[in-house]
């Protein structure tokens, strides 16, 4: 039998419909190595930072305490962004909320910093994974850096019941085209709430400087 094409917006709701922002595998309490990878692509407090599937992150709050003053989160799930804007109580309105699916979003830059946690890794169509390219390349400034984290060649192959792809430098690099560079990679253990370790690759990556694509 064909298998039934998933909604993604309604699958993502009814995660976080069922679950609580601490009981999802991705949950993490501080985002060390996304402040420190943010820090090394030389952001500073008056850089335009968007958070892709930031919804119930830890990741807005963490940029609140320390400075950083023009931040977005975008999120496919409306569920995860009242979550999000809730845990950050009176100060929700610092920051500027997207419900939206990052494959047609419209997203006003130019972003300095492009923060990816483990959504690229669930566009297992190429077609899908090209419209994440033209939104990401629209949205990034000339000289803004990405940060993607996705499961590592031997992290899991599925997440929240989706199957997932798995990356490493040379095949980010590869489905991210010619004009994007990887700059930094690094492996992160991450341990879920219920005790199950998941490797994470990260990349940071910058545009190609021109004559310089591949």
């Amino acid at each position: 039998m064909p298998q039934t094409e998933i909604d993604p917006k309604a699958h993502w709701e009814d995660v976080y419909a069922s679950k609580s922002r601490e009981d999802v595998s991705w949950f993490q309490r501080k985002a060390v190595v996304s402040m420190r990878l943010i820090r090394a692509a030389g952001a500073t407090r008056v850089s335009n930072i968007i958070d892709i599937g930031g919804g119930a992150s830890c990741l807005p709050r963490e940029l609140l305490d320390a400075g950083f003053g023009r931040i977005t989160v975008l999120d496919i799930s409306r569920k995860a962004l009242e979550r999000a804007r809730q845990a950050l109580a009176d100060r929700a309105g610092q920051v500027a909320w997207i419900d939206g699916d990052i494959r047609n979003a419209s997203i006003q830059g130019p972003f300095d910093i492009w923060h990816d946690r483990a959504v690229l890794h669930f566009l297992t169509d190429p077609a899908d994974r090209e419209q994440y390219l033209r939104v990401l390349l629209g949205a990034l400034s000339a000289d803004g850096q990405a940060i993607i984290a996705t499961f590592a060649p031997d992290g899991p192959q599925r997440c929240s019941g989706l199957p997932v792809m798995r990356y490493d430098a040379a095949s980010i690099a590869a489905t991210l085209g010619p004009h994007l560079e990887v700059v930094e990679s690094v492996l992160e253990d991450h341990i879920t709430p219920g005790g199950k370790l998941q490797r994470f690759a990260w990349f940071r990556l910058c545009r190609r400087k021109a004559g310089t694509e591949t």
